[in-house]
């Protein structure tokens, strides 16, 4: 069941209630998935899709928004997405927020599906377009990096830090060069 805002329905910007829910690193070959929703406790100015924002910006809001809100970030691994396959964790990510989240709030996922998970509503582009869904792409997008930036010290051959595990055409060179790691995903055509 897809539960979708038509281009004329009405968004707010502000909305106390609205939980919004954005995920970073759905097609990067290697390193997790995560997923975040965020409830803002008030209106935070700045906050647009995060691959609009530089990574300094990005940085300085996520700081911002964790101080000033209810938010939930989640994880799933490159053997969880291989095992369980990526609709599965996104479904499963969708379930978790719902728990955590009490349940008058009304939530707004990134995207053209739920998932078949009741309540949740769903808007492309609505990182770009609606706040809670923006700070969440933040908070999601900051913690990927940050993994990212981590693992690139036990895997430095992989140069993660600057490609974040994407395919990008120097990181598929250097798969090319050095085979795959433990966190790439399996399930990934990365060739």
């Amino acid at each position: 069941m897809k539960l979708l805002f038509s281009e004329n329905e009405l968004l707010p910007q502000y909305d106390e209630n609205l939980i919004g829910i954005d995920e970073a690193g759905r097609g990067a070959l290697a390193g997790p998935m995560m997923m975040a929703a965020c409830k803002l406790n008030k209106k935070i100015d700045g906050l647009c899709d995060s691959k609009k924002l530089s990574e300094k910006k990005r940085e300085e809001l996520y700081e911002i928004i964790i101080q000033n809100s209810n938010y939930l970030i989640l994880a799933f691994s490159s053997e969880q997405i291989d095992t369980l396959g990526l609709s599965a964790c996104l479904k499963t990510g969708l379930m978790l927020i719902k728990r955590h989240f009490k349940t008058h709030s009304h939530f707004l996922y990134d995207g053209n599906t739920n998932f078949g998970i009741n309540g949740i509503k769903t808007l492309v582009k609505a990182d770009a377009k609606i706040l809670q869904v923006s700070a969440a792409s933040i908070l999601a997008k900051v913690g990927k990096d940050r993994v990212m930036n981590f693992l690139a010290k036990e895997f430095p051959c992989y140069e993660f830090e600057k490609n974040k595990a994407y395919g990008t055409k120097t990181h598929r060179e250097l798969i090319a060069k050095f085979g795959t790691c433990k966190l790439h995903r399996k399930s990934f055509k990365l060739l």
